[in-house]
């Protein structure tokens, strides 16, 4: 179950977290023992990667879009009604605080295409886009506004600028997870393939030292840390669910689950959430977030 062992002079990705809005998240729409049913301030994170060899630039993410309003109306309704947001800072301002703009950045890659994800597109006009092969299931129906039910606009991946990770790619099993895309072809860096909660959802394996040291930035593989302590199981039929539970596939999604707790078993990996309030009220506003980076382990 161990990681790859680092190479001579083996590159890595300094991380640092970036702010991109917070979303009320209730408890009991995630775990079945919750205590309470009121939404609670989560943060929506994203991430920025540097290469320390190739310096090359990758956001995983793009949080909330601070214009929310101009969503479509479907998710317009799901943030009056269900999810409520806020975004006193977005992607675009974060990294402004570090001397970058969206122009600077040569990849970004969102876990799935949600809303509280995949932010506003456009500022990033010069970056590739990679997403998971099955996002395309997503779309089936068109997009916003040709189809006015849609959930997803029309300028969400640029076409001629997005990648869609399939069987073009050369999966390789990394530890517990059967399916991991090493993206620089160094071992910097993996996309790891992480079914149940959308279609196509992804997260990222990130080497943050030459010596051993990792992050897992799981996205949301679990919405609550209760799931991956096994202090909770997934908790199902609340009404605010688009499906069973707020997954997708229940079954994928425990499954999933179950690999990233036995990642958690391996020295010196950090694992975040996407939405991981006990890290983000610790750490806020603190040395992790840029132009300041995590510590690696």
């Amino acid at each position: 179950m161990a990681l790859p062992p680092p190479t001579e002079n083996q590159p890595f990705c300094t991380v640092s977290a970036l702010e991109a809005g917070y979303i009320y998240l209730n408890p009991a729409m995630f775990i079945e023992n919750a205590t309470s049913d009121i939404p609670q301030q989560c943060p929506s994170l994203s991430f920025l990667l540097q290469h320390s060899s190739n310096k090359k630039k990758l956001v995983f993410d793009l949080g909330i879009r601070k214009d929310w309003e101009n969503s479509p109306p479907k998710i317009i309704k799901w943030i009056k009604t269900v999810y409520n947001v806020d975004v006193p800072q977005d992607v675009v301002e974060s990294l402004e605080k570090g001397k970058l703009s969206p122009l600077d950045i040569d990849t970004v890659c969102l876990s799935h295409s949600h809303f509280d994800h995949s932010g506003h597109t456009a500022p990033f006009a010069r970056s590739e886009f990679i997403v998971g092969g099955e996002t395309r299931d997503l779309f089936a129906d068109g997009f916003w506004p040709q189809n006015p039910d849609a959930a997803f606009p029309a300028d969400l991946l640029p076409a001629d600028r997005t990648r869609f990770l399939g069987d073009d790619v050369d999966w390789q099993s990394i530890g517990p997870f059967p399916r991991a895309y090493d993206f620089y072809g160094d071992g910097s860096l993996y996309i790891v393939d992480a079914p149940g909660h959308l279609s196509g959802h992804v997260n990222l394996l990130v080497r943050t030292n030459a010596d051993g040291g990792w992050i897992y930035l799981a996205g949301d593989t679990a919405h609550h840390w209760n799931l991956l302590t096994g202090q909770s199981a997934i908790a199902c039929g609340h009404p605010g669910h688009m499906h069973q539970t707020a997954h997708q596939d229940k079954a994928l999604a425990e499954a999933m689950i179950k690999r990233v707790q036995e990642l958690m078993k391996i020295p010196r990996v950090r694992v975040l959430l996407a939405h991981d309030s006990p890290w983000y009220e610790e750490n806020k506003g603190g040395a992790a977030f840029f132009p300041g980076q995590f510590e690696s382990l």
